[in-house]
């Protein structure tokens, strides 16, 4: 196996991934190493979810290989699909909560799911999940329509750590939220994944969380990975796309942060 291989949480060799006559990732490769915050950006439609929602499982590929801390994804029994994506947790866009559950319940859906254990000790893994996101165990009792769009976020992350993944998948986890709720939550993350030794893989279009949170940036066009690294070596890529993105007008404040 090759070092970098051996050292990525996710590794992902000459992916296709199409609907259709739709080609929307065509011989992608990318590697996320171990302990790190990739951020990925890329033109909106332009497939950045569904790079996210392969490599879980949700969206079939067509060729190419995909590997989670070392084991492939895709090639093997239902059982051993369930075991290796317990090994992850997931924020979807707008945090996915179950309306009818309350935010305890909600948290304690992937326990039921894949555990078998007491009422008592999925009600203490519950609030201790809340205490980390920064929320009280009060806030357990209430249901997501109380909830304000911070909040969604934090119960949602809460669910997606439930199970002490070794990698979170965040899609858009700051959209919607206004600039203090977004760099509160980037804040968050960052938080988690020094004290918890998370690897983060995170799909966003925020410039901010991109300088603040990652280590480094994916950029995704033309359905390939065009460009990588830490985020001032993007801002000097000669490619189109990357360089009307990191310096089109709504970027134009962005400062790469001091390493």
């Amino acid at each position: 196996m090759a070092q970098s291989e051996a050292t990525s949480a996710i590794h992902v060799s000459d992916l296709v991934v199409g609907f259709g006559r739709q080609i929307v990732l065509e011989h992608l490769s990318l590697d996320v190493r171990k302990g790190e915050i990739l951020g990925l950006v890329g033109a909106s439609g332009g497939g950045k979810s569904v790079l996210m929602r392969t490599v879980i499982g949700l969206i079939p590929r067509r060729s190419g290989t995909i590997e989670v801390m070392g084991v492939p994804v895709g090639d093997r029994a239902i059982q051993d699909r369930e075991r290796i994506a317990g090994r992850w947790g997931i924020l979807f866009q707008q945090g996915a909560l179950f309306s009818s559950l309350t935010v305890r319940q909600n948290i304690q859906f992937p326990l039921r799911e894949s555990l078998q254990m007491s009422q008592s000790l999925m009600d203490e893994i519950a609030t201790a999940k809340l205490e980390m996101v920064g929320l009280t165990p009060e806030d357990g009792d209430k249901f997501p329509s109380e909830l304000s769009g911070g909040m969604t976020k934090r119960v949602a992350l809460a669910r997606a750590l439930a199970l002490d993944p070794a990698i979170v998948f965040l899609d858009e986890p700051t959209s919607g939220l206004d600039p203090i709720s977004a760099g509160d939550f980037d804040a968050l993350i960052k938080t988690l994944q020094q004290t918890l030794g998370l690897t983060v893989f995170m799909v966003t279009h925020d410039l901010a969380s991109l300088n603040v949170v990652c280590d480094r940036v994916a950029a995704l066009a033309d359905g390939k990975i065009v460009a990588i690294g830490p985020m001032r070596e993007l801002l000097q890529s000669e490619h189109p796309w990357v360089r009307a993105y990191f310096h089109g007008k709504r970027s134009q404040m962005l400062q790469p942060k001091v390493s």
